[in-house]
C-alpha cells in the first residue's frame, strides 16, 4: 500500500464525522447498507480487522444527535446491533467448519499471533470473552473465529455473542450521542478519534508488552551451554 492510499485512510478514520456527512448527503438512505457492511465485515471476516468500529459507532452518534439528521438512534441501534452479530455469527462458523487445524500452520489469510493472543484471552476469560473482547480492536475480530474453532457450543456462543454486540453498538452510539457534538468535541473530533483508538488499544497493547517480556525473561532464564 502507497503513501498516498495510507494518507487517504487515515483522514477518512480521523475526520469520519465530516466523510460520513459527505456520504449521507451523496447515497441517500443507501448509507444504512453501506454501515451495515462495514460494521458486518469488521465482526464476520477475520481478514478486516483494521475497520475503525468504535469510532465509526461514535461519529455516527454524534452525526445522530444533530437538529435535522436522517440518521435516527432506534434504527442504527437495531440495525447494526443486527450486523455485529449476524458478523459473529458467520466468523464463528468459519472457526467451526475449519476446526483446531486452524492452529496449525501458516496461512496468509490469517494472522496467526492474533488467534494465539485471543486463544490465551479465552484461556483466561472463557465464553466472557465474546462480550469483553466487543471492546478490543482486532481481537473482537478474532473472538468469535476462535469461538468456533474451539468448540464453543452455539446456543451459548450465540448468547454472550447477542449480549456483547447489544453493548458495544450501543454504548459506542450512546457515547457519540451525548458527547460527540459537545463544543470542544466538535472542534478536536479528529483527536478524540485518536484517543478512542488509543484506549481501546491499551489492553491489546498491554498484552503485547507483556508476551514479549515474559518472551525475553524465559529466554535469558535458559542457560548457556558449554561447548568443547
Amino acid at each position: 500500500m502507497n503513501r498516498n492510499r495510507m494518507t487517504e485512510i487515515f483522514d477518512i478514520v480521523l475526520h469520519l464525522d465530516a466523510h460520513l456527512n459527505q456520504w449521507i448527503a451523496s447515497l441517500g438512505p443507501w448509507i444504512h447498507a453501506v454501515l451495515f457492511a462495514v460494521i458486518f465485515c469488521e465482526t464476520g471476516l477475520v481478514v478486516t480487522p483494521f475497520l475503525p468500529g468504535d469510532s465509526l459507532l461514535f461519529a455516527l452518534g454524534a452525526i445522530a444527535a444533530t437538529e435535522g439528521s436522517p440518521l435516527r438512534m432506534s434504527t442504527l441501534i437495531a440495525l447494526l446491533s443486527t450486523a455485529a452479530v449476524l458478523g459473529n455469527t458467520l466468523n464463528y462458523a468459519v472457526g467451526r467448519h475449519l476446526g483446531p487445524k486452524v492452529f496449525r500452520g501458516e496461512r496468509r489469510w490469517l494472522n496467526k499471533r492474533h488467534l494465539e493472543e485471543t486463544q490465551r484471552f479465552y484461556d483466561r476469560h472463557g465464553g466472557k470473552t465474546v462480550v469483553i473482547t466487543r471492546f478490543l480492536p482486532i481481537v473482537r475480530t478474532f473472538a468469535p473465529f476462535v469461538a468456533g474453532a474451539g468448540g464453543m457450543p452455539f446456543g451459548r456462543f450465540t448468547a454472550f455473542n447477542v449480549a456483547g454486540g447489544l453493548l458495544w453498538v450501543g454504548a459506542c452510539l450512546l457515547a457519540g450521542y451525548f458527547f460527540g457534538n459537545i463544543p470542544f468535541v466538535k472542534r478536536h473530533f479528529d483527536i478524540v478519534v485518536a484517543g478512542i483508538i488509543f484506549v481501546s488499544m491499551i489492553p491489546f497493547l498491554i498484552r503485547v508488552v507483556s508476551g514479549y517480556f515474559k518472551k525475553r525473561k524465559a529466554h535469558d532464564s535458559v542457560p548457556e551451554r558449554n561447548v568443547g
